[in-house]
């Protein structure tokens, strides 16, 4: 693991110069210690109500007029917020919506609209996730997946690698095989071992109609980010077939068990780096892999695999170890589907200014590098979503990167750009509850990020 706490070199996404330290005078290790017994710790729901001093210090959800009484505004900040304050209340986003601009730069509230009003984010809920993840696991964990045999069973063990490949099966067959043929078996029985996670349940807002396609029951081994009821078993009979193929014979159907203490280690798997996984995620919103990660956070803070563990550790990463506000802030899963979830947009522009600071690129900048870019093809702010491609948007292509959200009745947008002045600007846009079209909303929200750049001026 990293160095949570070391100085890294300036991420190109970022602006130099600046050093904010909310948590001064520890080292990494000791950070990353105290990070750990903390969240094995309860915090009291009046703590984590309370507004944190970092909030109070950036001057998160106040309104404009409270940040220009304080600061003189530039013309460009000036036109900046008045442009904001007239398309936020364009007909297509409806009533409820929450909005907030920060200047990074100066660490002030440049605009701020409803911003502490609590909100469905959908996908936006995953750079919450993905920041406690990292600050947890570290950036260059890797997720195990084991080959053990005993009793006449070849048994695949999960590690909660939701990046597993058909070919890294394969590997682990060959290795099993060669041991196989070693040892003068020709035959053996194939399970799954995914007790490292419980049980799949549903998370509170969740319903049975997101599985498999929205999200897949959460398992601890699955192959080919399949979208299956039962990601393990598939996983075994895709395991199994490939033994077949190197002329084992496989008896019997594959099984579920777990691996008994004295079966003897086949072959092993390691995944690439845990921030190459939270790039993709962030890339194209995949909602498995922020499920997975949600459970291997918790375990990496030494608590259970469930729903309810993994948004506790976010929670408290994100207050304990970033000071960020957690008011009106509530979750109830990693990837965002839950319809019970709520994040003010304050908060989430909070979770992403801390890209901005070159001290957290080392552990924090797969999120960074992981937004997509207005107009990228492949991710979710791409033309064959219909993404930044309109009359007022289309001139902020390559300018702003973003996570998007979406769920019936929520969408979100929440990123950075460098603004007409040259600064960068972190914003995030909520909506709730529209009657417009969706795709219509996105451009509206699109617009906004477009004003933010200062492209539509």
């Amino acid at each position: 693991m990293n160095d949570i706490t070391a100085q890294a070199p300036e991420h190109p996404f970022v602006p130099g110069g600046r050093r904010r330290h909310r948590r001064a005078g520890q080292s990494g290790a000791g950070v990353r210690r105290a990070i750990v017994l903390a969240l094995a710790l309860p915090v009291t729901s009046a703590a984590l109500a309370g507004p944190s001093a970092f909030a109070a210090e950036k001057g998160i959800g106040t309104t404009a007029e409270d940040t220009a009484a304080g600061r003189t505004l530039d013309a460009d900040d000036q036109q900046l917020v008045a442009n904001l304050e007239a398309r936020v209340v364009d007909p297509r986003l409806g009533s409820e919506v929450g909005g907030v601009v920060l200047d990074s730069e100066s660490d002030t509230t440049l605009w701020d609209h409803d911003g502490a009003t609590a909100l469905m984010p959908a996908s936006n809920t995953k750079l919450a996730t993905a920041t406690a993840a990292l600050t947890v696991l570290g950036p260059d964990h890797r997720f195990t997946t084991k080959v053990v045999y005993g009793n006449g069973t070849l048994t695949v063990v999960g590690g909660g690698d939701r990046t597993l490949t058909s070919a890294d099966l394969a590997e682990l067959a060959k290795t099993a095989v060669a041991g196989l043929k070693a040892a003068g078996l020709t035959s053996v029985k194939v399970a799954v071992d995914d007790s490292l996670f419980g049980a799949p349940t549903l998370a509170d807002g969740w319903n049975t109609g997101y599985y498999p396609d929205s999200v897949a029951p959460v398992r601890a081994l699955v192959v080919d980010g399949h979208g299956v009821q039962d990601t393990s078993i598939d996983a075994g009979e895709v395991f199994a077939q490939q033994l077949r193929a190197a002329g084992v014979t496989v008896d019997g159907a594959v099984t579920r068990a777990e691996a008994a203490p004295g079966d003897v280690p086949v072959a092993r798997h390691q995944s690439a780096a845990l921030s190459e996984t939270v790039h993709k995620m962030i890339k194209v919103s995949d909602n498995n892999i922020a499920e997975t990660l949600l459970r291997m956070t918790a375990l990496g803070a030494g608590r259970p695999a469930t729903f309810e563990d993994g948004t506790d550790v976010v929670r408290k990463v994100l207050s304990l170890r970033y000071g960020v506000s957690l008011d009106n802030f509530e979750i109830h899963d990693g990837s965002g589907l839950s319809r019970a979830n709520r994040i003010p947009a304050a908060t989430l522009a909070e979770i992403l200014e801390l890209l901005t600071e070159s001290r957290y690129s080392s552990t924090l900048g797969s999120i960074l590098d992981g937004l997509p870019v207005s107009g990228e093809a492949g991710s979710t702010l791409g033309p064959e979503w219909g993404r930044f491609d309109d009359v007022n948007s289309k001139c902020a292509v390559g300018k702003v990167r973003a996570k998007t959200g979406t769920l019936t009745g929520a969408i979100a947008l929440s990123g950075l750009t460098q603004g007409k002045d040259g600064k960068w600007k972190v914003f995030s846009f909520i909506e709730n509850n529209s009657t417009a079209d969706p795709n219509d909303i996105k451009d509206a929200m699109d617009g906004l990020a477009a004003t933010v750049n200062g492209c539509w001026a």
